[in-house]
Formats: structure tokens, C-alpha cells, sequence
């Protein structure tokens, strides 16, 4: 099939069946897209829609952004996972207020330099606010792609992406380009689907090598399986009178970077000791509470919540750096990673049953 003809099928589709009342397809700015894009790495748009929404609310620009503590970021980012995307969203907000005076760069180059920003995202953002060519290669045009070339092989593998890439470079058209964008985009959504694509709604289905031999569900090729490793740990929920909660805020890097957690426990070490040790701290263990389980993508975590009451609020703990004993409940905005946020949102909605 030549060039132009798969991208005026895709465009004729689009015209036809493409989404256009997504919240950031209102007044296409470069801030909103970047926005937008980032929220939707890894993550389903139905999952996106509402942290969007209130992302945009709260930080309706660049420099509202820039001006947010990281805690008020990550606390809107709270649920959404692969936190580091809010982190590199905030120091690359404050990279373009200090570099750019405020204004999103308008080269390729300038926008992949901001943190956590790639070839694709960068190619994404310009092309769907400022019709700038480039090719994008997300999951969904990976899968497009990969089918309708049939292309063997994980795209995980260098020589397979660089060939994926060639492909998307190529189909790209010079005009109508962020309608081609958002089509190869919504087309590997809506109609090349993962499990069960609609071949009969598909633009693109005729010359489908991948269809032609009936392996539509091969491609992509998966990525090659290994059996996720399980790391146990005991997490401590110490609460106080005023039913308050200890938390411990995380290392900027790393699991759970910069968010705020329930100290970990290490080993087989005591409760009663550790409060001691770490904290200087008499404490009453209370009970616990059965494992929570949480996957990562290269590993699987069992965290067994064990309950402590201070039997005293040490001025030490509440004034150090990185320690915050913390009110459900009561408005404060801390970023949690989404286990701890139900662990602290069951405390809240038991009370002090919650360490029966």
C-alpha cells in the first residue's frame, strides 16, 4: 500500500469515528497536551478523565504548576501510579519557567529535553497543539503497526522499535497532522484493541498482513515472561490520640519517591523497639491487619499493616524533617501511593476500631 493511502484511510476513519470531546481536546495548548500525555502512559483514558480534570483545575497553567509544592502535585497525583511522572511534570514545569519564561518550548529538541519526557511524548505534544511533523509510536500505534506489517518480534527489542519507528516516520503525513495523530491513536484504542480487534470497523483491515493470516492476536509479540519475585514486608500504622498517624516520607528516588508511607519494619525487629530506637517513642502494639498486596511491574509486594499506639506525641518526631503525624481526613495534601491511601482511608472510617 503506498504512503498516502494509509494515511487518508486513517484520516477518513477519524473523520467518521474519532473521539473529539476528551477534556484535553478543548483548546489544544501545548501545556494541556503535555498534561494529558503524561497521565496517559500506562494508564486507560476512562482511569485519566477525572485526575485531568482536577489536575487542570488546581493547575490550570505552567506557571501554577511551577509555584505548587511537589506534596500538592503528587497529592492530585495520588491513586493515578508511576508517580515519577508527576515529579518529572513538576521539575520539568520549573525547567520552563526558569529557561523558557514560562512558555512551552516550540522545538523538538528544547521539549525532549524537559525530564521525563521521550521521542514519542514530545512528538505527540507538537504535533496535536502546534500540527508540527513527527511521529509518534505509543502502545496503541505500536499495535497498529505491528499488525498491519506483521512485524515479528517484542518491541521491547531495540532492532524491532527501530523498525516500528521507520514505519511510523513513514506513514506520517505532511498536513493534517494532529488528525492523523489522534486517529492512529484513537484507531489502536477503539478498534485495534489488545484482546479482540474489530477487523470489520477497521480502516486499514484489507491490507492487513497480520489479518490476511489470521494472527491478529499475535501481534505485538509479547514480551517474554518471567515469574514476578514477591518482597514481604510489615508496615506500621503508629497512631496517637488525637488519632493522628505517623508517616515517613520516601526517598525522591526509588519506589514510591517522595511520597509519604507507613514506616517500614525491617526484618524480625520489634515494634516496641523500633519506636525506641527511631523514634524515641513508647508504644502499645494494638493488632494487625491481613496482607495488602500491591504489583509493581517487575515485582509483587505483600505488606502486612501491623498496629501501634503511642502512648506520647514526641516534639522530636513532629518537628524532624521527613516524619508528619497526619490527620485522615482532615484536608491535608500529601501525595500517597494508592495502598497506603486505603490503608490510611480505613483507619479513618474505623477509628480507633480499626486496630481490632
Amino acid at each position: 500500500m503506498a504512503v498516502n493511502v494509509f494515511s487518508r484511510r486513517v484520516l477518513h476513519w477519524y473523520a467518521e469515528n474519532g473521539r473529539r470531546d476528551l477534556p484535553w481536546q478543548y483548546n489544544t495548548t501545548p501545556y494541556r497536551v503535555w498534561v494529558s500525555e503524561i497521565m496517559l502512559q500506562q494508564t486507560q483514558v476512562a482511569t485519566v478523565i477525572p485526575y485531568y480534570r482536577r489536575f487542570m483545575k488546581r493547575f490550570p497553567d505552567i506557571p501554577a504548576l511551577a509555584a505548587a509544592g511537589i506534596d500538592q502535585v503528587l497529592h492530585l497525583w495520588t491513586g493515578l501510579g508511576y508517580y515519577a511522572r508527576a515529579r518529572n511534570l513538576h521539575a520539568a514545569a520549573v525547567m520552563i519557567r526558569d529557561r523558557h519564561a514560562g512558555q512551552f518550548p516550540e522545538t523538538f529538541d528544547e521539549v525532549l529535553a524537559l525530564p521525563g519526557i521521550g521521542r514519542s511524548t514530545a512528538g505527540a505534544i507538537l504535533a496535536l497543539s502546534r500540527g508540527q511533523r513527527h511521529a509518534i509510536l505509543d502502545g496503541n500505534v505500536k499495535r497498529v503497526l505491528a499488525r498491519f506489517h506483521a512485524i515479528e518480534g517484542w518491541p521491547g527489542k531495540s532492532e524491532v522499535l527501530q523498525r516500528l519507528w521507520e514505519l511510523a516516520e513513514r506513514h506520517t503525513p505532511k498536513r493534517q497532522v494532529a488528525d492523523y495523530t489522534q486517529a492512529m491513536m484513537d484507531l489502536g484504542a477503539t478498534v485495534c484493541t489488545r484482546g479482540r480487534p474489530d477487523c470489520e470497523g477497521c480502516p486499514l483491515a484489507a491490507d492487513c498482513l497480520a489479518r490476511q493470516a489470521s494472527r491478529q492476536r499475535e501481534y505485538p509479540s509479547p514480551r517474554p515472561r518471567k515469574a514476578l519475585p514477591i518482597r514481604r514486608t510489615r508496615m506500621l500504622l503508629l497512631y496517637n490520640d488525637r488519632h493522628e498517624v505517623l508517616l515517613e516520607q520516601r526517598p525522591s528516588s526509588g519506589i514510591w519517591g517522595g511520597l509519604w508511607s507507613l514506616p517500614e519494619l525491617a526484618g524480625d525487629e520489634g515494634v516496641a523497639d523500633w519506636c525506641t530506637g527511631r523514634l524515641g517513642l513508647r508504644v502499645q502494639v494494638t493488632g494487625e491487619w491481613p496482607v495488602v498486596q500491591h504489583s509493581f511491574s517487575h515485582f509483587r509486594l505483600e505488606m502486612r499493616p501491623v498496629l501501634a499506639r503511642a502512648a506520647e506525641t514526641s516534639a522530636a518526631v513532629r518537628d524532624a524533617t521527613g516524619w508528619l503525624w497526619y490527620k485522615p481526613g482532615a484536608g491535608q495534601e500529601r501525595g500517597f501511593a494508592a495502598p497506603v491511601a486505603q490503608l490510611l482511608q480505613r483507619f479513618n472510617e474505623h477509628g480507633l476500631r480499626g486496630d481490632t
